[in-house]
C-alpha cells in the first residue's frame, strides 16, 4: 500500500481525497497497489470536513511521519511551501505539487535536491491538461520550436465575452468574480502573472531556461477595450492572453501579453474558461492540448495521475526531463529585442497635420504601418488605430513614449502585439 499525506486540504486537496476514495478500485488496478490518504494538513482544524482522515495544522506532522510515502503539497505561496517540500525531499519522500508559483522561482533548486526521488507537478500548468508529460515524455524526441498557450481561464472568459457579446472589461470581470472564475483580488490573473509562472515551467522543460518572472515580458488584459475588439473583428483577429515561448537561433523569447491572433488559428478557437496549449516540434509539427485549466476536480485529476504514476513505476525520471544540460548554448532573448507585429490605438486632436505628424513619427522610429483606421470620438477628438509590419520592441516602446508626450495626444497610446 502507498500512503499519502496531503498538505493543504482545500478545494483541490479535498477533491484529491475524494477521487482516491471514490475510484479506489480502478486506481488500485492501474497502480498495482492500494493508495490511501492517511494524513492531511489544514489551516482550520475546527472546520467540518466531508472525509475522515487524521488532520493536523502542522505540515511537519506529514513530513516526519515515517509511514508516508508521497507528500502532496497544495498550500499555495512560494517560500513556505518551498521549505516544506525541501524537508520532504531531504527525508527521501516522493513529492507531488500543483504549486506553479513555487516552481516558477525554485524549480531548478528542487530538481537538484530531488535527484532520483520522484517529483511530479502536472497540475501546476493548465489544470487537467497533461501538458507537462506531453513535453517531458511524449515529445522528448523533438526540439521544441515554439509553445503558445491560453493558460488562464479568467482572462480567456473575459476576452471571450468581450469578443462575442460586446461587453466591457469591468462588468465582465465582476461577472467572472460572481461566477467564481476570478478571485476577489483578480490582479494576479488579469495582470498575466499566473500565466507567466506556467510559461516558465514549460520553458524549463522545453529549453532548460532558468528564468524568473522578473526576467520576462509580462502584461495583462486590463487595457483592452471595445475599440480594440472592433479593430480585431474588422481584420479577422480575436484577442487572447497568450503565453509564448519561441526559439530563434540560440535565443529563446518568453512573453505573456494580450495578442491579436488570426481567428483561423487553432488556438484562437479556445473560448470561455477553457485552456489550450499549442506546441510545435521539429519532427511532429504542431500538436494542440485542450481542456479545463482550473477547478478542484480537474486539477485534482492531474494530482492523482501523478500519484498513480509514482505508485505504479516508482518514477525516477529527472524532474524537468533532462539528465544533462538540454540546450547548452540557449539564452534568454532581451525583452527589448523581441520582434513582432503591433497594433496601436491612441486618442488625438482631430485637426489638420496631426495624422501626418503621427505617421512621420512611425517612420522616424523605423516602424512600417500596415493598416490605419480613424474613428471619431467625443469632444472633437479622434481615435487612430494602426497595425504595423514586424518591428523591434524597443522601437515600439520608443514611439509610445514620444506619442504620449505629444501635445496633440489626448489619451495614452495602447499597444497590443499581433501574433501572426
Amino acid at each position: 500500500m502507498i500512503k499519502v499525506g496531503v498538505i493543504g486540504v482545500g478545494t483541490v486537496g479535498a477533491s484529491v481525497i475524494k477521487i482516491l476514495h471514490d475510484n479506489a478500485e480502478m486506481i488500485s488496478a492501474r497502480a498495482g497497489t492500494q493508495i490511501r490518504v492517511t494524513r492531511g494538513v489544514v489551516r482550520d482544524l475546527g472546520k467540518k470536513r466531508d472525509f475522515d482522515i487524521p488532520l493536523s495544522d502542522n505540515p511537519m506532522d506529514v513530513i516526519n511521519d515515517p509511514d508516508i510515502d508521497i507528500v502532496v503539497e497544495l498550500m499555495g505561496g512560494i517560500e513556505e511551501p518551498f521549505k516544506i517540500v525541501k524537508a520532504a525531499l531531504v527525508q527521501g519522500k516522493a513529492v507531488v505539487t500543483a504549486n506553479k508559483a513555487m516552481l516558477a522561482y525554485h524549480r531548478y533548486e528542487l530538481q537538484e535536491l530531488a535527484g532520483n526521488i520522484a517529483f511530479e507537478y502536472e497540475a501546476s500548468v493548465a489544470g487537467g491538461i497533461p501538458i507537462i508529460n506531453a513535453l517531458r515524455d511524449g515529445l522528448s524526441a523533438n526540439h521544441i520550436e515554439s509553445i503558445k498557450g491560453i493558460m488562464n481561464g479568467t482572462c480567456n472568459y473575459i476576452l471571450t465575452k468581450m469578443m462575442d457579446e460586446g461587453a466591457d472589461f469591468e462588468p465582465t470581470l465582476k461577472e467572472a468574480q460572481e461566477l467564481g472564475y476570478a478571485e476577489a483580488d483578480p490582479a494576479f490573473d488579469i495582470g498575466g502573472f499566473d500565466a507567466a509562472h506556467k510559461l516558465l515551467i514549460l520553458a524549463s522543460i522545453a529549453y532548460d531556461i532558468d528564468a524568473k518572472p522578473e526576467d520576462i515580458l509580462i502584461e495583462g488584459i486590463e487595457h483592452v477595450t471595445q475599440d480594440d475588439i472592433s479593430f480585431a473583428k474588422e481584420f479577422g483577429y480575436v484577442i487572447k492572453l497568450l503565453t509564448i515561448a519561441k526559439k530563434t537561433g540560440d535565443e529563446v523569447e518568453l512573453r505573456v501579453h494580450a495578442a491579436l491572433v488570426k481567428k483561423t488559428e487553432m488556438i484562437a478557437k479556445i473560448d470561455g474558461v477553457m485552456n489550450g496549449v499549442s506546441v510545435i516540434g521539429d519532427m511532429v509539427g504542431e500538436t494542440l492540448y485542450y481542456g479545463p485549466g482550473a477547478g478542484g476536480d480537474a486539477t485534482a485529476s492531474a494530482v492523482v495521475a501523478n500519484i498513480i504514476d509514482i505508485a505504479r513505476s516508482g518514477k525516477r525520471s529527472p524532474m524537468l526531463g533532462f539528465q544533462t544540460s538540454l540546450e547548452k548554448d540557449l539564452k534568454l532573448k532581451s525583452k527589448d529585442e523581441i520582434i513582432s507585429k503591433y497594433y496601436l490605438r491612441m486618442g488625438v486632436e482631430d485637426k489638420p497635420g496631426v495624422l501626418s505628424a503621427v505617421t512621420k513619427m512611425f517612420a522616424d522610429h523605423n516602424i512600417s504601418i500596415e493598416t490605419m483606421l480613424q474613428r471619431p470620438c467625443a469632444n472633437g477628438n479622434a481615435n487612430l488605430l494602426f497595425s504595423t509590419h514586424e518591428a523591434v520592441e524597443k522601437n515600439i516602446q520608443g514611439i509610445i513614449k514620444e506619442l504620449s508626450a505629444a501635445s496633440y495626444t489626448k489619451s495614452t497610446p495602447t499597444m497590443i502585439r499581433i501574433e501572426a
